[in-house]
Order: C-alpha cells, then sequence, then structure tokens
C-alpha cells in the first residue's frame, strides 16, 4: 500500500466518523478516537467562531497580541488603494503604468472570493494569464518563469492604465450552455465560458497563443497551509497510481526567487507559487504594476515603455510593507465548521467520502512543530486539499501549461470555509475562473480524475445530493 493510500485512509475514516451524530452521550465528544471539538476548529487553535460578511478577515485566534499590530497595518496595505506617482501618499504610489486593480482587496473582496464581470464590466477580480507554447521559450526561462511570455505583452493582460498610458485590451467573456443530466429528471445548465481580447493596444497577438483565466481566491488559512511539511506533500503524491485508484496526485515543482532554486509549490490555481510571499508580491507586479525587491520588475514588456513613468520608488513596496503584507496574508484565520450536529451534513460527509471526493480534498493535515511561527506550529487542520495538482479533464482544461502542470492539471483547491464564500461576496463563483455559479455545478464541472466521482454524485437520488452540498455548505 502506497503512502497516498495510508494518508487517504486516515483522511476518510477522520471525515467520515467525526462528521457522523454523536450515537449517545458517551461518545459526544469524540468521534472515530478524534475529538469532535477539534475537528471543529478547521484551521486548529487559530479557527474564529465567525459566520457574517467578515468571515475571513480576522486574525488567528491564537495570534500574539504582540503580533496584532503588525496584522492591522498589513491589512491597511491589503485593503486601501494604492495611487499614481508622484503622490503624497508615498508608502503607497507607483501604481501601474498598466494594471488589474489598485489594491489586494479589489481581487479579494473582504479577503474572499472574486467574481467575473458581468454584462459590460471590467474585470478585476478575474484576469488572462498570457503565455507561448514552451517550445518557444529557453531553459532558463522556463525553469524560472514557468511559462514563456508574450512579446509586447508578459505573462498577464493588463485591462487597465493610470492616464497617459493605454491598456492592453479589453477581455470579453462569452458563455455556450451545457445540460447535465441529473438522476429523478433534475436538469443543470453549466456556462462554458470562451475567452477573448478585443482591442489589442500593441503588436498583433500571436496566433499560437495561450491563455488562462483566473479567479481570486479565498485568502484563509494560507500561513498553515505553507506550515504543511514538504515531506507530507511528496509522500501523498502518487504521479503513477501506483495503487491503482485513478488518482495521480503530483507535485509542482518551481521556482523560489527567496532561495533561488526549484522547489515544491503549493500556492495559486496550480500550484505555481511557493511561498505566500512570493505569491503576494507576484500580484503586486502583474496585477498592479508594482515592484518589490523580490519581484523587481511588472509585467510591462519593453515595447510598452512604462520606464516613461514616474516611478514610485525603488521599490515601490518597501521591504517593510512586503513583509506586513506577507505577514497579514498567513494569518488570516479560518472560520469554525457549523451544523455538524445536522443528520444532512452527516450523511453529506459520508457520501462525499463514498464519492472518492476525499482522495483529493484530503480532510486533515498537520502543520510542522517547528513552523516559522509559533501561531502556526503544531495545528490539526481540516483544509480538505492534498496541495498536489491533478488532471481534471479536458472540461476544464486551459492547456496552458505552468512549470510541471500540464494544461489539464490544477492543485486541489481548499475547501475549509467555502460555505461562507456568498455570505461574504454575494457575487462569488467558484472554480478558477468563477464559471461555476453554485457549488452543485462546480461538483459537476469535475472531469479527469474525478469523472468517476462526478458520474456517482450525477446518479444520486435528489435528496443524498443535498446532503453533499449540505456538507460543503458546513465546511
Amino acid at each position: 500500500m502506497t503512502p497516498h493510500s495510508l494518508t487517504l485512509l486516515a483522511g476518510l475514516a477522520l471525515s467520515g466518523l467525526t462528521l457522523a451524530a454523536p450515537a449517545s452521550a458517551a461518545d459526544a465528544d469524540k468521534a472515530g478516537g478524534y475529538p469532535l471539538q477539534k475537528a471543529r476548529l478547521s484551521g486548529g487553535a487559530g479557527s474564529v467562531e465567525q459566520f457574517d460578511h467578515n468571515a475571513y478577515s480576522l486574525p488567528l485566534d491564537n495570534l500574539a497580541m504582540t503580533k496584532r499590530l503588525d496584522f492591522s497595518v498589513g491589512n491597511s496595505f491589503f485593503r486601501n488603494p494604492w495611487v499614481v506617482a508622484p503622490s503624497s501618499t508615498t508608502a503607497r504610489d507607483g501604481l501601474g503604468p498598466l494594471f488589474n486593480t489598485n489594491s489586494c482587496q479589489g481581487c479579494h473582496l473582504k479577503d474572499g472570493r472574486g467574481h467575473p464581470p458581468e454584462g459590460d464590466e471590467t474585470p478585476i477580480a478575474l484576469f488572462l494569464r498570457l503565455s507561448l507554447p514552451a517550445d518557444r521559450g529557453d531553459e532558463k526561462t522556463l525553469r524560472q518563469l514557468g511559462v514563456v511570455p508574450v512579446p509586447s505583452y508578459g505573462r498577464q493582460l493588463q485591462t487597465a492604465a493610470i492616464p497617459g498610458a493605454e491598456p492592453e485590451g479589453k477581455l470579453v467573456i462569452e458563455h455556450e450552455p451545457r445540460e447535465v443530466a441529473l438522476e429523478g429528471g433534475e436538469t443543470v445548465t453549466l456556462q462554458a465560458p470562451r475567452y477573448r481580447i478585443d482591442n489589442p493596444a500593441y503588436e498583433g497577438l500571436p496566433e499560437d497563443l495561450e491563455t488562462s483565466p483566473r479567479l481570486a481566491p479565498t485568502m484563509v488559512g494560507l500561513g498553515l497551509l505553507s506550515a504543511v511539511p514538504e515531506d507530507d506533500l511528496l509522500a501523498a503524491a502518487d504521479p503513477d497510481d501506483a495503487d491503482g485508484d485513478g488518482i495521480s496526485g503530483r507535485v509542482n515543482h518551481v521556482w523560489d526567487e527567496r532561495r533561488q532554486k526549484t522547489v515544491v509549490g503549493r500556492f495559486g490555481w496550480k500550484a505555481g507559487e511557493p511561498s505566500v510571499e512570493q505569491q503576494s508580491m507576484h500580484a503586486f507586479a502583474g496585477d498592479m504594476g508594482l515592484t518589490s525587491s523580490l519581484a523587481p520588475a511588472t509585467d510591462c514588456a519593453a515595447a510598452q515603455s512604462c520606464d516613461e513613468f514616474e516611478s514610485g520608488g525603488e521599490p515601490e513596496v518597501s521591504d517593510k510593507i512586503a513583509d506586513f503584507i506577507t505577514f497579514y496574508a498567513e494569518s488570516l484565520a479560518v472560520p469554525m465548521r457549523r451544523n455538524m450536529g445536522d443528520e444532512a451534513v452527516a450523511q453529506g460527509a459520508k457520501q462525499f467520502n463514498r464519492l472518492g471526493c476525499a482522495a483529493c480534498h484530503t480532510p486533515r493535515q498537520q502543520t510542522a512543530d517547528d513552523a516559522s511561527r509559533a501561531a502556526l506550529a503544531g495545528q490539526t487542520i481540516w483544509p480538505y486539499t492534498d496541495l498536489l495538482i491533478h488532471d481534471m479533464g479536458e472540461g476544464l482544461a486551459d492547456n496552458r501549461a505552468e512549470f510541471e502542470a500540464s494544461g489539464q492539471e490544477w492543485r486541489t483547491p481548499p475547501l475549509w470555509g467555502i460555505g461562507l464564500a456568498q455570505t461574504v461576496n454575494p457575487r462569488a463563483r467558484f472554480l478558477h475562473d468563477g464559471r461555476a455559479r453554485t457549488l452543485q455545478e462546480a461538483v459537476l464541472w469535475h472531469g479527469g480524475e474525478a469523472e468517476n466521482a462526478r458520474e456517482q454524485y450525477r446518479q444520486l437520488p435528489k435528496d443524498k445530493r443535498q446532503s453533499v452540498l449540505r456538507f460543503l455548505e458546513s465546511l
């Protein structure tokens, strides 16, 4: 039996039994040998009891009081807009000249999921990654960037610009309906998005252009995920499906700017980033056109003459501000589980396991005892992710590789807090590009390694499908 199998079996046992309603007063405080109260604490000791529109915006409950000021300072830089240089607001100037949004909050509304545009809205929380086929790049570029940038456009379409500059183009989204039949006669209409770029501002876009839409994800629990030992991820990987369960999770090996070497990736939709710090600084560079020590160049190509515009400093995001932002992003708490005694939730947990969903959405992880920060160390957490990349089939494919992740592979997104996504942002959507308006639509888009689980879900009686959704809403 492979390490992947052992991890999965442990996760299934803990998930199914922990969520089941207690059979008697004698076992009311335990389930499957694991304390029920601790299983309620999705984010370990740092979990918070907050279930309204601020559910994603609180600091870790076990964060030392001496560190809460740092959290608040990071929060201010996360929420407040950056402005065009020169400005009297010298700590937050240097925006652009090309960008997608002027604040972190602009994409991660109240630290939660973004939403795709509707009608003629300019996309903010949804952006389009760009690249050329890998065979058009050199070894160093592919090793350090993971993709081949597009001349005159870089690696991301910037749809906004400061005065005097011109946006790179307009992102247009169209939808094609797809009908899916469910057991019992119910039909669900999925929306298959199609993307194009209108009014390109620079040289004609190449015919072999590769694109990948990306929606801003929820921010909670990032520090805890960073503290899961790398050895655990490697042990859970089963790239050759040695156990024959049809699940072949892999790690994505990516470039670490801080350590100047290739390491295991764990953040981003394709696990293309190794750390919260690098993910954050690359977002500053790509989404807001702001430089930092870790990302000293923005996504502006030479042909776009961005150096003709005033800079906000060298770098524009100071090391001190970068540290505050990283600390804030690593310290956002996970909301506690809800409705764990509800029979429908308990039944949904069992169905979740029977369908095989936990094979990728691993219920439980353990953070390292020697994690870099005390609040993150030695925590039993319930993120429902293995942090690995999986083949999700042609339906969800972007056909754009990133480091070792193929055009059909995506990292398993954490499910903790997902039941509050539309409480925090009523317009929040699901999956990497927000095509799923509901959790059920998200399930029905699964393919590839998850195709068998999806088909089993589709054939369930309606009451059992509803119990699965109730379980997901409880996370």
